[in-house]
């Protein structure tokens, strides 16, 4: 897009097949598994300090999400319907 000069403004551009929030969505439910079940902490100072050591942690060997389509074929369509009716 042009002529949009707006320093506040800038344009990102997303898959098509999924959004960035779901990217996002996935992390926090790596990070969630990872760090957080079963976890208690003593302090906001504590799960800041767990949060910052998983981010590094998982940062040494991260990589971009690959989105793929996925073919959903009839018998998986009809159980998915029936599942939404139970």
């Amino acid at each position: 897009m042009t002529g949009c000069r707006h320093p506040n403004v800038h344009f990102h551009f997303t898959p098509t097949s999924a959004s960035w929030l779901n990217q996002v969505e996935i992390w926090f439910g790596i990070f969630t598994r990872k760090t957080l079940n079963g976890a208690s902490f003593q302090s906001t100072e504590q799960l800041t300090q767990a949060i910052k050591a998983f981010v590094k942690h998982y940062n040494k060997t991260a990589a971009p999400f690959v989105w793929r389509k996925r073919e959903v074929r009839g018998a998986q369509l009809r159980n998915t319907i029936v599942n939404l009716y139970n």
